[in-house]
């Protein structure tokens, strides 16, 4: 068990960090995930506040679908990323990451406070001690998941429903965070753990924060206070897309349009390393002796056996070219690759 974010979190499971990886990549793994907030967010006001406040735009998707987003403060910077379920009319679960729950709550109420005529319209509520949030992933997770329950296991990629777990209607989202198919149920804790019993009798194995890092590292996906946070905003870590540009105002959009105006000056890349040494964060990056970027995440990729990190870069560093990495006295030889580094 390891802090994380102001919870105890699993670093890994007796399997072993490796075990778990493989496992989610081949078969099917489970990972409690609980830390990660709910704010549930409901009344007249919801959709509008939410278009007030997030970058994503919800007029793209529709009720029973999930949505990726950021949260930004004026200077553009990466607040939270965060998934939004749609689950009604004006009903939503917001997701945040760990210890943000409280920065997504005060921003949702500064977007009501501004717009008076919303704030008797608005019903916001932090949900996060009243449920369990296990993401079950992998290429035979759905397989596997639909021995408990259909309803469960057929919700679609992105899609919100569902199901029922000891006469407890419980909701699952097609979403995750590893690069592979399978979705993510929220239990009230009177029937998580039952569940969690059952979802692990059915071969889906346990896995830990180590796994879930490497999972999304090979997968090329951000974490939050690596390739997102202060001083990085979503054009920084190539993520434009989940801006709406012309949908309306909201925090930090002034400051966004001036930097795709300007240029972005530096951006995420993948670099694979040569030989099973891990680059870390923190590490210099370099081509022909000059510096080139600096490492956010690194580790050991335990499908491609080798080193692999991301980094924020120059926009010239292309894929193909060749880079050195300073590790603690020596150098690490590698190559820029297009992200994902498996997928």
């Amino acid at each position: 068990m390891v802090p994380f974010g102001g919870w105890e979190m699993p670093l890994s499971y007796p399997s072993g960090t490796l075990a778990e990886h493989r496992a989610c990549r081949e078969a099917a793994a489970v990972f409690d995930v609980s830390h990660l907030g709910t704010v549930a967010v409901s009344g007249s006001g919801a959709h509008d506040a939410l278009q007030r406040t997030l970058t994503n735009d919800l007029d793209r998707i529709s009720v029973e679908r999930a949505q990726y987003t950021h949260l930004l403060d004026e200077a553009g910077s990466v607040v939270d990323d965060i998934i939004v379920w749609w689950l009604g009319e004006e009903m939503f679960d917001v997701m945040p990451n760990a210890s943000n729950t409280d920065s997504v709550l005060r921003a949702l109420r500064d977007a009501a406070g501004q717009h008076s005529d919303d704030t008797s319209a608005l019903d916001l509520a932090d949900a996060t001690e009243d449920r369990v949030l296990l993401a079950v992933q992998g290429p035979q997770a759905r397989e596997r998941l639909a021995t408990l329950s259909d309803e469960a296991a057929s919700v679609g990629r992105f899609r919100v429903g569902e199901f029922d777990w000891n006469g407890t209607r419980c909701k699952v989202a097609g979403t995750g965070y590893t690069g592979e198919d399978g979705v993510e149920c929220s239990l009230p804790v009177a029937v998580a753990e039952s569940f969690w019993e059952a979802i692990v009798d059915a071969g889906v194995l346990p896995a830990g924060l180590g796994a879930r890092d490497t999972l999304r590292l090979e997968a090329g996906l951000p974490l939050h206070g690596h390739e997102l946070g202060e001083g990085l905003t979503p054009l920084n870590a190539g993520l434009g897309w989940v801006v709406a540009w012309d949908k309306g105002d909201f925090p930090g959009l002034g400051a966004l349009r001036e930097q795709r105006a300007a240029g972005v000056s530096r951006v995420l890349r993948g670099v694979r390393c040569e030989g099973r040494r891990p680059p870390r964060e923190g590490q210099a990056v370099e081509r022909g002796g000059n510096p080139v970027g600096e490492v956010t995440s690194g580790n050991f990729s335990p499908v491609l056996g080798c080193g692999i990190a991301l980094v924020m870069a120059d926009p010239s560093l292309e894929p193909g070219m060749d880079v050195t990495i300073a590790a603690r006295g020596s150098q690490l030889a590698g190559t820029v690759v297009e992200l994902p580094f498996v997928g």
